[in-house]
Protein backbone atom coordinates (compact mmCIF):
# COMPACT_ATOMS: atom_id res chain seq x y z
CA UNK A 1 0.00 0.00 0.00
CA UNK A 2 1.41 3.66 -0.85
CA UNK A 3 -0.68 6.47 1.09
CA UNK A 4 -0.24 9.61 -0.26
CA UNK A 5 -1.48 12.86 1.51
CA UNK A 6 -1.56 16.72 0.53
CA UNK A 7 0.88 17.74 3.03
CA UNK A 8 1.73 21.54 3.58
CA UNK A 9 4.57 22.04 6.88
CA UNK A 10 3.25 18.97 8.54
CA UNK A 11 -0.30 19.55 7.86
CA UNK A 12 -2.79 18.14 5.65
CA UNK A 13 -3.25 20.61 2.92
CA UNK A 14 -7.04 21.84 2.48
CA UNK A 15 -7.45 22.21 -1.19
CA UNK A 16 -6.49 19.21 -3.38
CA UNK A 17 -6.53 21.41 -6.37
CA UNK A 18 -4.04 23.30 -5.18
CA UNK A 19 -1.58 20.83 -3.66
CA UNK A 20 2.13 21.60 -4.22
CA UNK A 21 3.18 18.69 -2.44
CA UNK A 22 2.20 15.32 -0.85
CA UNK A 23 3.70 13.19 1.28
CA UNK A 24 3.99 9.43 0.10
CA UNK A 25 4.32 6.69 2.74
CA UNK A 26 5.22 3.11 1.83
CA UNK A 27 3.52 0.50 4.09
CA UNK A 28 3.97 -2.88 4.68
CA UNK A 29 2.35 -5.32 7.34
CA UNK A 30 0.45 -2.26 8.35
CA UNK A 31 3.79 -0.02 9.60
CA UNK A 32 5.02 2.71 7.52
CA UNK A 33 8.30 1.25 5.81
CA UNK A 34 9.27 4.57 3.60
CA UNK A 35 8.44 8.46 4.06
CA UNK A 36 9.11 10.82 0.89
CA UNK A 37 8.20 14.61 0.00
CA UNK A 38 7.20 15.03 -3.62
CA UNK A 39 6.65 18.27 -5.51
CA UNK A 40 3.46 18.25 -7.95
CA UNK A 41 5.76 20.73 -9.81
CA UNK A 42 2.55 22.73 -11.22
CA UNK A 43 0.39 19.68 -11.83
CA UNK A 44 -2.94 20.68 -10.70
CA UNK A 45 -6.52 19.35 -10.17
CA UNK A 46 -7.40 16.87 -13.21
CA UNK A 47 -3.56 15.76 -13.57
CA UNK A 48 -2.70 15.08 -9.82
CA UNK A 49 -4.83 11.76 -9.87
CA UNK A 50 -2.04 10.83 -12.89
CA UNK A 51 0.62 12.14 -10.90
CA UNK A 52 -0.35 10.63 -7.78
CA UNK A 53 -0.61 7.17 -10.09
CA UNK A 54 2.48 7.78 -11.29
CA UNK A 55 3.64 7.92 -7.92
CA UNK A 56 2.75 4.36 -7.41
CA UNK A 57 0.05 5.97 -4.70
CA UNK A 58 -3.28 3.74 -4.24
CA UNK A 59 -4.87 5.41 -0.95
CA UNK A 60 -4.92 9.56 -0.37
CA UNK A 61 -5.52 11.55 2.61
CA UNK A 62 -6.44 15.22 2.05
CA UNK A 63 -8.85 18.19 2.88
CA UNK A 64 -11.25 19.45 0.54
CA UNK A 65 -11.59 17.76 -2.98
CA UNK A 66 -14.03 18.41 -5.77
CA UNK A 67 -15.93 16.02 -7.58
CA UNK A 68 -14.25 15.98 -11.09
CA UNK A 69 -10.85 14.90 -8.62
CA UNK A 70 -12.40 12.23 -6.90
CA UNK A 71 -14.18 10.77 -10.82
CA UNK A 72 -10.04 11.13 -11.53
CA UNK A 73 -8.83 9.47 -8.25
CA UNK A 74 -11.63 6.70 -8.41
CA UNK A 75 -10.56 5.96 -12.21
CA UNK A 76 -7.21 5.66 -11.39
CA UNK A 77 -7.74 2.80 -8.61
CA UNK A 78 -7.18 5.90 -5.88
CA UNK A 79 -9.07 5.55 -2.48
CA UNK A 80 -9.80 9.03 -1.18
CA UNK A 81 -10.42 9.87 2.49
CA UNK A 82 -11.34 13.30 1.98
CA UNK A 83 -12.12 15.96 4.72
CA UNK A 84 -9.72 15.67 6.95
CA UNK A 85 -7.55 17.69 8.86
CA UNK A 86 -4.52 18.08 11.28
CA UNK A 87 -0.95 16.30 11.06
CA UNK A 88 -0.37 13.98 8.07
CA UNK A 89 1.36 11.97 10.21
CA UNK A 90 -1.33 11.55 12.62
CA UNK A 91 -3.77 10.88 9.63
CA UNK A 92 -1.44 7.97 8.22
CA UNK A 93 -1.21 6.56 12.08
CA UNK A 94 -4.90 6.78 11.94
CA UNK A 95 -5.74 5.20 9.04
CA UNK A 96 -3.74 2.27 9.79
CA UNK A 97 -5.61 1.61 13.10
CA UNK A 98 -8.70 1.88 11.55
CA UNK A 99 -9.86 4.85 13.31
CA UNK A 100 -9.18 8.00 10.63
CA UNK A 101 -12.19 10.28 11.01
CA UNK A 102 -12.88 11.31 7.28
CA UNK A 103 -16.01 12.55 5.37
CA UNK A 104 -16.52 10.21 2.64
CA UNK A 105 -19.41 13.19 1.17
CA UNK A 106 -16.99 15.92 1.68
CA UNK A 107 -17.30 18.41 -1.65
CA UNK A 108 -14.95 21.37 -2.15
CA UNK A 109 -17.60 24.07 -4.74
CA UNK A 110 -15.26 26.37 -4.99
CA UNK A 111 -15.50 25.79 -8.51
CA UNK A 112 -18.34 27.09 -8.91
CA UNK A 113 -18.14 30.43 -7.62
CA UNK A 114 -15.30 33.63 -8.51
CA UNK A 115 -14.13 34.10 -4.99
CA UNK A 116 -10.68 34.62 -3.00
CA UNK A 117 -9.10 32.17 -0.57
CA UNK A 118 -11.37 31.96 2.17
CA UNK A 119 -13.98 30.22 -0.42
CA UNK A 120 -16.87 28.18 1.74
CA UNK A 121 -17.19 24.67 0.50
CA UNK A 122 -20.51 22.74 -0.25
CA UNK A 123 -22.44 21.55 2.52
CA UNK A 124 -22.38 18.46 4.13
CA UNK A 125 -24.54 15.94 5.50
CA UNK A 126 -24.44 16.77 9.03
CA UNK A 127 -25.44 20.08 7.99
CA UNK A 128 -22.30 21.99 8.84
CA UNK A 129 -20.59 24.35 6.42
CA UNK A 130 -16.90 24.71 6.38
CA UNK A 131 -14.68 27.97 5.52
CA UNK A 132 -11.53 28.90 4.32
CA UNK A 133 -10.27 25.61 3.19
CA UNK A 134 -11.63 23.90 5.88
CA UNK A 135 -13.09 20.86 5.08
CA UNK A 136 -13.91 18.43 7.72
Amino acid sequence: MKIAVTYENGQIFQHFGHTEQFKLYDVENNAVTKEELVFTMGSGHGALAGFLSANGADTLICGGIGGGAKNALAQAGITVYGGVSGSADDAVKALLENRLVYDPDVKCSHHEHEHGEGHTCGSHENGHSCGSHSCK
